[in-house]
């Protein structure tokens, strides 16, 4: 039987290639996963052992205990200390450095990965004993020798525009600095080579920016030959002021990497693996549909073999041999595109912010395996039920006739499950009306509602397809008999039908439901973003920095500006819940934000006195008038506060409103204010004015100046990931779609031969066949096309309320021109994966077709 499944795969090579394409896409996805995350891996682990190579222990100052005030505690970390520790017995070098973060400007003004959390360093030069410093060597100009000067390493100034003797702007975590660029450094660091920016400055003002004068914050020590890590890190501990400072081995260093380096490519691993298992579903249904034709097209075969003495269970194993073969040939294709996307998928992804470092591709035993147990195991799962078929062919009945119509036991069956299936999927998104967050047992029910829900579409398909095809009938019949032959060769074989349209079916409902809920929270973020602002501009602060009072009262003398009204954000415990509170100025509050008190008035603000939203007052039972007691930011201890107001939910004011002063007194950075929010005279909003503002703020790279317009645009960002996996799943329902009805077409024509050499014979003309085959696949494709609209847009409509919680202003919106796209680009697919087909049949001679059938 392995002879006669190797025949037929070698005989039928032409109609599984497109079943191997299929399948191949799937596995090229997870390949790709997994090689891209083993080869990012290995990357980011060669380089943290080449920068921690040389560290064998690392002296940091110690957390205070909680508590306690960080400020009280001196620091550690000097000169005496850097003595101390060369003394101690296997350190063979010792290297103090005084570093931390520091945000850079362009030249033209742009802030250099303001937005990133990480990969913005700032080191001290420190030279040895030859005045050079082994970390940094310089390579062009010379190393800073005071507060005025700085130097860059060659990526970072080659980025940002800068040439020596330009000044640099720049900020740590509040005034904006200006230095002389006098340097340039190059550096084995992977992070600032993959990407990270690098300011290197003399040591006392290192000391000054990111620890303390006189101190750093680290020290660095190289073992001798022959002391391990651990043992040294014990004579280190053994010397070091155990309340203020800590050891730690390099090993450990390279220990806690290893987390950040799984969190990063896990992320990245997402997206593709959606795809991949998005791109098997939607094949599935192409492999069963291939198989069954086969088996339906073979059944004399099978029956002769049956008659000579084959077995079920051999033709069944002849049938998931052939399978196998498919499925190791696609799993092979499938590796191989599967580099080609592990390659791609760092520009595709867009990694950089991530500096995650260049390296060759890693090809794991995972990534091999997962490729054949994917590619094979599914072609086998999916070929199961066809080759079930085949063994069920009575030898006598297949002999009379190859096409065997279901049953009406089975029909009646098939409709019974496909109606409980999709009253069961739809009733657990019903479930979800009255959700008002996305937690994760509410997420997982809405998957799985909207899971068993596609798959009673698909089981109820068959029987949808007769009632569904005819309502096009109007349509089709305004092409006269060709549309008429269409519509009954569509209706000819409603399961044929039904899988042909399933992979279009999945991938449109997909892409629909994403689209509405893409546009719905699209909107919604909009409408928060600028809601309750009566601002012009927004002066914000980027990550836990604040805007120095200076630059408020330069905001507020720019000509135009009416009102530069500052804000401190903090937050409020009461009881075990925690909140946002703004602290602002109740004489200029109503000039920026729109407030609509429900009773009260801001006015009323003061020491002691906050105005609260409508849901914090829902939620603590509290009015106007009355006591709550609550503790604001780092507050010690809760106290009485008197709600002066209550106001409509407001996300410019968040949930608390309270006296800037005394918000300011306990928030993180005490005296700080994190926004500004300015109104125009005129209402004027311009490049100009906001040229204006930028300078009065000292172009700090910290601060983001934004109008109403970028404050919207910068909430609609957050929606990027959906459209990248709608369109993503489009690409590859489109695909799949395509590679079946071409696949479909070709062997339902291969069976019709007789009746297409009838039609040409009776007077039908090439143009004729041709549309007919289009016609048919255009039905088919309207078919698909209309189920999976109905599914994707009751999902999205039932699953609105896992977004209301996250973002109060979300409401179900119909995305109109993306929805009239879909179908549009839905029926060319009919039309495209038709082409190949039509061609075909209208090429047919009409006395060899006839003769063939």
């Amino acid at each position: 039987m392995l002879r006669t499944a190797l025949r037929n795969v070698l005989a039928h090579k032409a109609r599984l290639i497109m079943t191997v394409l299929a399948v191949s896409l799937g596995v090229a996805f997870i390949t790709g996963s997994l090689v891209f995350a083993d080869s990012t891996t290995a990357a980011l682990r060669a380089s943290m052992s080449q920068d921690y190579a040389d560290i064998d222990v690392s002296v940091t100052p110690k957390s205070p205990p909680p508590g306690a005030d960080s400020n009280e505690q001196s620091p550690a970390l000097d000169d005496t200390l850097v003595h101390k520790l060369s003394t101690v017995p296997g350190v063979a070098s010792v290297r103090p450095a005084a570093e931390g973060s520091v945000t850079l400007s362009a030249k033209d003004g742009t802030p250099m990965r303001a937005d990133s959390m990480t990969g913005k360093f700032g080191d001290s030069c420190l030279p040895g004993a030859d005045g050079k410093d082994s970390r940094y060597p310089l390579t062009a100009g010379r190393a800073p020798r005071n507060s005025s000067e700085v130097a860059l390493d060659r990526g970072t100034a080659a980025a940002g525009g800068y040439v020596l003797g330009d000044t640099v702007t720049l900020a740590k975590d509040g005034p904006v600095l200006k230095k002389r660029l006098v340097g340039l450094v190059s550096t084995k660091d992977s992070q600032v080579n993959a990407g990270g920016t690098l300011a290197v400055f003399d040591k006392a003002t290192a000391q000054k920016l990111f620890a303390a004068p006189g101190h750093y914050s680290k020290i660095d020590l190289t073992a001798s030959q022959g002391t391990e890590q651990f043992e040294l890190a014990k004579r280190v501990t053994a010397v070091l002021p155990a309340d203020r400072a800590e050891a730690t081995t390099g090993s450990a260093q390279a220990n806690q990497q290893s987390v950040y380096i799984s969190g990063t490519t896990h992320s990245y691993e997402q997206l593709p693996l959606i795809l991949a298992v998005v791109s098997l579903f939607i094949g599935t249904f192409l492999i069963i549909n291939t198989f069954t034709m086969l088996v339906a097209r073979r059944s004399r075969e099978i029956a002769l073999l049956r008659a000579i003495g084959a077995t079920r269970r051999q033709v069944v194993r002849s049938v998931l041999a052939e399978a196998a073969l498919v499925g190791l040939f696609a799993s092979v294709l499938g590796f191989l595109l599967g580099l080609g996307v592990a390659a791609v998928l760092p520009s595709v992804l867009d990694t950089s912010g991530d500096l995650l470092p260049s390296g060759p591709l890693v090809i794991g035993p995972t990534a091999i395996l997962a490729a054949l147990a994917v590619g094979v195991g599914v072609t086998v799962l999916a070929a199961w039920l066809p080759s079930r078929r085949a063994a069920r062919i009575a030898p006598v009945e297949a002999m009379r006739t190859a096409e065997r119509p279901p049953s009406a036991t089975v029909s009646r069956i098939r409709g019974i499950v496909g109606l409980v299936m999709i009253v069961l999927g739809a009733g657990l998104l019903f479930s979800l009306s009255d959700a008002t967050s996305a937690t994760d047992d509410n997420v997982y029910t809405a998957l799985f509602g909207a899971g068993i829900l596609v798959v009673g579409l698909i089981v109820l398909a068959p029987l949808l397809a007769g009632p569904v095809i005819r309502l096009f009938g109007k349509l089709t019949a305004r092409f006269g008999v060709v549309g008429d032959l269409a519509r009954e060769n569509t209706l000819r074989d409603p399961r044929r039908t039904a899988a042909t349209a399933a992979a279009l079916m999945i991938s449109t409902a997909l892409v629909s439901g994403l689209a509405v809920i893409n546009q719905s929270s699209g909107q919604a973020l909009e409408s928060q973003a600028a809601a309750g602002l009566s601002a012009d501009y927004v002066i914000s602060a980027r990550e836990m920095t604040a805007i120095d009072a200076a630059a408020i009262q330069r905001l507020a003398d720019v000509p135009g500006v009416r009102t530069a009204s500052a804000v401190a954000d903090s937050v409020i415990s009461a009881g075990p819940l925690v909140k946002p509170i703004s602290g602002v100025d109740p004489k200029t509050v109503g000039d920026v934000m729109k407030l609509h008190f429900l009773s009260g008035s801001a006015k009323d603000l003061g020491p002691g006195r906050i105005a609260v939203s409508h849901s914090y007052a829902r939620d603590h039972r509290v009015t106007t008038g009355e006591q709550i007691k609550a503790s604001i930011g780092t507050g010690a201890g809760d106290r009485p506060y008197v709600v002066v107001g209550v106001y409509q939910d407001n996300p410019t004011a968040q949930d608390v409103l309270g006296y800037r002063a005394e918000v300011q007194k306990h928030s993180y950075l005490r005296g700080s204010v994190q926004r500004v929010l300015v109104r125009t005279t005129d209402g004027t909003v311009s490049k100009d004015m906001e040229k204006q503002l930028r300078g009065a703020v000292s172009n700090s790279p910290l601060l983001k100046v934004q109008d109403r317009d970028q404050l919207v645009q910068e909430q609609g960002g957050v929606a990027a990931e959906v459209v990248t996996l709608m369109f993503g799943m489009l690409g590859i329902g489109v695909v799949i779609s395509v590679l079946g009805m071409i696949n479909t077409l070709a062997m339902s024509i291969s069976e019709r031969t007789r009746e297409i050499g009838v039609l040409r014979a009776i007077g039908m003309d090439r143009s004729g066949i041709g549309r007919m085959i289009r016609l048919e696949a255009v039905c088919v494709a309207a078919f698909g096309t209309l189920l999976g609209l109905a599914g994707g847009l009751f999902g999205a409509w039932k699953v609105s309320g896992l977004f209301n919680g996250a973002i109060p202003q979300y409401s179900f919106s119909l995305p109109w021109p993306t929805l009239a796209l879909v179908v549009l680009l839905s029926l060319a697919v009919g039309a495209v994966a038709a082409a190949l087909p039509a061609r075909r049949a209208a090429a047919l001679s009409p006395l060899r077709a006839v003769a063939a059938g």
